[in-house]
């Protein structure tokens, strides 16, 4: 089983970039998408659902903000949860839980805190409640994916700068540590199963040409919980796909 994640930064700007294209090549059984920007009503018709499969999508009240989706290529889920249950996230779109069965795959746009001190309180909160969220499905004996943007870049080498960077929502000493708490209810971080180096990043600032001098951060990721490491075949950054300011993330399973 493949599943991709990607921080679209608006699906309608992606889909004006190449999204389509990119999709009809990727063989991915769920593709999921985080910051879609959009309202019910604005769902492209082209992928409600895409073609041969299925898709589930959490709006944001808010228009033009948030919002996560999920489409569905090849294995389907037995249910999808929409939502996390709690208003203060959900009026949001900030989360979407398929059942496969054997695990939940749990979709995510964390919330950023680069908007002040009040945004950083909620975006701890969202962390400290879906963590206790996930610690509950645990001890209830199911296996976990969790994918998205996490807005967080856990260690040094998840960050171009991080000396320059210490106060910065995102690298927060506040923030590493709530992100820690979520990873020992029982996580591993895929990518780090396969690339122990820094230089690897999902993220760049779209002023100054930080892509192009790839000064970024590692903010997207894809874990799994411990009763699914043996499963993980490989985690891939993929840099050189285009149409948003984040680039897609992706595990490949043998489930």
């Amino acid at each position: 089983m493949r599943i991709v994640s990607w921080n679209v930064n608006g699906l309608r700007a992606a889909m004006q970039k190449g999204f389509e294209d990119w999709m009809a090549e990727e063989t991915a059984d769920v593709i999921c998408l985080q910051e879609t920007k959009l309202q019910a009503d604005q769902i492209p018709a082209s992928l409600n659902p895409p073609p041969g499969g299925e898709s589930h999508w959490c709006h944001a009240e808010k228009k033009g903000y948030s919002g996560v989706a999920m489409l569905v290529k090849g294995a389907r889920p037995r249910s999808v949860q929409v939502g996390l249950g709690q208003r203060r996230y959900d009026e949001e779109g900030r989360v979407l839980v398929a059942d496969y069965g054997r695990f939940l795959l749990v979709n995510g746009y964390f919330p950023s805190g680069s908007a002040g001190p009040e945004r950083v309180e909620y975006k701890l909160d969202f962390y400290r409640d879906l963590t206790a969220w996930l610690a509950e499905r645990r001890q209830e004996g199911r296996g976990l994916i969790v994918v998205g943007d996490l807005n967080t870049a856990r260690e040094e080498i998840d960050l171009a700068r991080p000396a320059a960077n210490r106060d910065t929502s995102g690298f927060m000493p506040i923030e590493r540590e709530a992100l820690e708490r979520l990873l020992d209810v029982g996580f591993v971080d895929t990518f780090r199963l396969f690339e122990p180096e820094g230089g690897h990043y999902s993220w760049w600032s779209q002023r100054g040409g930080s892509r192009e001098r790839n000064v970024g951060w590692r903010i997207d990721y894809v874990l799994v919980s411990d009763d699914l490491r043996d499963a993980v075949r490989g985690a891939t950054i993929h840099p050189n796909v285009l149409g948003s300011d984040h680039c897609p993330v992706s595990v490949d399973l043998a489930l």
